[in-house]
């Protein structure tokens, strides 16, 4: 999805609050208000694109139980230059290679510390600017949480 089209679906949101006046809504009311006001519709672009990130949906969500038991992700993507251009492949972790895998696991890794960096500053956002109450606190070591949920699911 790129910049202008993010920024075009935010004015979209914009105009919506503005007219309507709802605070709490669903994306899908939203939706429905800006196709039925002729604010948005799909191309054949957006279709190909749309049918494109469905695609890499289904493979974030299609898992195997491997040798040993484990609920693990069958297909993982990495962005890698191809010709010249970013792109992101994806494989299935069965028959990919090493040097795939390194890749698509660290950029996973990395998409993870940077959710937790945009957590941290959200929360610290609200705790300063908008929370009246005692500050929510946020714990970013995840060690026990990984040994409950591993213990969990052995029981």
């Amino acid at each position: 999805m790129g910049a202008t089209y993010l920024k075009e679906l935010q004015d979209i949101v914009r105009k919506y609050r503005a007219e309507t006046q709802i605070g709490l809504v669903t994306s899908r009311e939203i939706a429905v208000w800006a196709i039925k006001n002729k604010l948005w519709s799909m191309g054949e672009a957006q279709i190909i694109n749309r049918c494109a990130d469905d695609l890499a949906k289904a493979m974030r969500e299609e898992y195997i139980i491997d040798p040993q038991g484990r609920k693990v992700r069958a297909k993982h993507a990495a962005k890698v230059p191809v010709n010249e251009r970013q792109q992101t492949l994806w494989d299935d972790i069965r028959t990919a290679d090493r040097k795939f895998m390194a890749i698509a696991l660290q950029q996973r890794r990395r998409q993870i510390v940077g959710d937790c960096r945009q957590l941290k500053a959200d929360v610290d956002s609200y705790n300063q600017n908008y929370n009246p109450g005692d500050p929510i606190q946020m714990i970013f070591d995840f060690r026990l949480d990984v040994l409950e949920t591993d213990a969990a699911a052995a029981a």
